[in-house]
């Protein structure tokens, strides 16, 4: 069974796979046949529909956010825990080729001082979907929290984090916006310093992903798949593997679990985490200033 927010386009993605379509996801949720919900709508509703799907007792598989409300994503890992409930927030970025990667070559730079993390997508026209929607979308490093769950899940508990975010309104809709950029500073409490810069839209003119490491010892550089480490003893040029088939691993590590107890990749109690480093981000966004982490 199979729900979604425009009726035309849940019917044609029913039909290709064989799926019954529900009229609301309340109905999808609700229905006694159904173990297990998957949660890949708007991030403005993974909050309730999750909560939704552990009140009735299904298991749950989202996609991140939790929920852009912080108050609710903690509750949720309680009830989840009281209704002895898998809750997933897949985080498949932990699972690319970059990522393991950049893992196994970390030891070799010595104690990391500096990160540099850049993502940012070129797009003209910008487009009126969604993910350019701050109600739907929410705060950038919420909406694409993968960033910031990256820089905790390699270097730890962050101590204070400040931001600053610059927007481009939509002349036709001002519910949306048509560039931003996001650039975020977190001091992590092992001294390290990183700074995280999201941007994406028509004003935003090269696609990038690039992050750098700074350590004791060396650096360790990516742009894009390609990346360099760099020591006393030169530099050695590096080659992630393509991010293709993390989606069917995630599912392979839910099932794994659901059958045979098989600990997953990652815990929601994490992705908890990494969302309230966003939600500090976007707190002193909004006040201008620094703000630190319990």
């Amino acid at each position: 069974m199979v729900a979604g927010r425009d009726e035309i386009r849940t019917h044609a993605f029913a039909s290709c796979y064989q799926l019954e379509p529900a009229k609301r996801w309340m109905d999808l949720v609700d229905d006694d046949r159904i173990d297990l919900v998957v949660v890949a709508t708007v991030s403005a509703l993974h909050g309730d529909v999750v909560e939704h799907a552990l009140v009735v007792g299904k298991h749950v598989v989202g996609v991140y956010p939790l929920s852009l409300a912080l108050a609710q994503a903690q509750r949720l890992l309680v009830l989840a825990a009281q209704r002895k409930r898998l809750l997933h927030v897949e985080h498949i970025e932990l699972l690319g080729g970059l990522h393991r990667l950049m893992r196994s070559h970390l030891p070799l730079i010595g104690s990391p001082s500096y990160v540099n993390y850049r993502t940012l997508s070129a797009q003209r026209p910008a487009p009126m979907s969604w993910k350019y929607c701050p109600e739907l979308f929410g705060f950038p490093f919420c909406g694409a929290l993968s960033r910031v769950n990256r820089l905790t899940n390699l270097f730890g508990k962050v101590q204070s984090v400040s931001c600053e975010m610059q927007t481009t309104r939509s002349a036709v809709d001002l519910n949306f916006y048509t560039n931003i950029v996001c650039s975020g500073r977190l001091l992590f409490e092992s001294g390290l310093v990183a700074e995280l810069t999201y941007g994406k839209g028509d004003r935003t003119w090269r696609t990038l992903r690039a992050i750098d490491v700074q350590g004791r010892d060396g650096s360790l550089t990516f742009v894009g798949n390609k990346g360099a480490l760099t020591t006393n003893a030169g530099e050695t040029h590096l080659e992630a593997s393509p991010r293709k088939g993390l989606i069917a691993l995630d599912t392979k590590g839910v099932l794994d679990y659901l059958s045979n107890g098989i600990p997953l990749y990652v815990s929601a109690e994490e992705s908890f985490y990494a969302l309230r480093v966003a939600d500090a981000l976007r707190s002193a966004a909004v006040h201008k200033t620094t703000l630190l982490l319990e």
